[in-house]
């Protein structure tokens, strides 16, 4: 197991594309890395979310909310996932702030020991803080063009892509080939 002690966090909300996920429960963990499915709990201890494709619950109890530099450092990576996890994480009760899970992706960029993963639809999080990928190289899924393009970022034609610390995939349908980069990288860091 090359990834042991390793921890890695998918951030979740409601409409997530199931196979991707349960992928990822399944596929780092082979590794021996942690998956920690982290979300905005809303002061409750646990919620429950259900997937985009078959309506499959998923109950989560970790949340990215007051979580501090050195824990979030903890992590080797944070994905952000396809489907329209990122559209609900980017909800604010108050406009004139970014949203808290922005916030969490801010300072998770700000870690270069921390390998960022956005895949497909993901991107939407990073949409009130272009400047995260501004002038990188990514691919999105097909609809998402425009907005990478908006943002600054340099859109190649690739299931997946590697900028230093960030790897991006086209599809939740590409997860196994964004699974296994990461795992790459992760490995060569050690």
């Amino acid at each position: 197991m090359t990834l042991q002690g390793k921890k890695i966090a998918v951030l979740m909300e409601s409409d997530f594309y199931e196979p991707e996920i349960f992928y990822y429960q399944r596929r780092f963990p082979e590794e021996g890395a942690e998956v920690r499915l982290l979300t905005r709990l809303w002061g409750q201890p646990s919620l429950t979310f259900r997937g985009h494709e078959y309506q499959i619950p998923l109950e989560v109890n970790g949340s990215f909310e007051g979580m501090d530099d050195a824990a979030l450092r903890e992590y080797a990576a944070v994905i952000v996932p396809a489907g329209m996890v990122a559209d609900r994480l980017r909800y604010t009760e108050d406009i004139a702030r970014l949203p808290p899970a922005v916030e969490f992706l801010k300072r998770a960029f700000a870690e270069e020991s921390i390998i960022k993963g956005i895949i497909c639809h993901g991107l939407w999080l990073a949409a009130p803080a272009p400047e995260l990928v501004r002038g990188r190289r990514l691919v999105v899924h097909n609809n998402l063009l425009g907005d990478a393009r908006n943002m600054g970022a340099e859109y190649v034609d690739e299931d997946v892509v590697v900028d230093g610390d960030l790897v991006t995939a086209r599809s939740g349908g590409h997860c196994h080939l964004f699974a296994r980069r990461i795992i790459e990288l992760l490995r060569d860091r050690q």
